[in-house]
């Protein structure tokens, strides 16, 4: 596994602690559909909540929202819908959510905005 891969799974490692840590519960992880893929999917007070993680080493690239883009969030109520109906899931209530991790000098930092897309 490459340096980037080994980072996204350490930055999905994390916001799936951070949101269990809140009372979350998470029911599925990378999953992939025909549009891509969703990084963490939870239940939150009978909510599904879909999250997409983004994980960056410094800030070189921007904040790690900013690779969240306008086509991102159409794949990824493309990729929700579908999740609903592979899962025979519906008449619940969704919820787009971003966590964004941070790695820096060996610390950890986490931001979790909710309800973004």
């Amino acid at each position: 596994m490459n340096q980037k891969k080994l980072l996204g799974k350490y930055g999905e490692d994390r916001a799936s602690q951070f949101l269990t840590d809140r009372g979350y519960e998470i029911v599925d992880r990378n999953w992939r559909g025909a549009s891509g893929e969703i990084d963490l999917i939870a239940l939150e007070k009978g909510r599904y909540v879909f999250v997409e993680v983004k994980t960056r080493n410094g800030t070189g690239f921007g904040h790690p929202f900013e690779a969240i883009t306008p086509l991102k969030v159409s794949r990824m109520r493309k990729l929700v819908a579908e999740w609903c109906r592979d899962h025979e899931v519906s008449g619940v209530k969704v919820r787009l959510d971003a966590i964004a991790v941070l790695v820096n000098q060996g610390r950890v930092a986490i931001e979790h905005l909710k309800q973004v897309f």
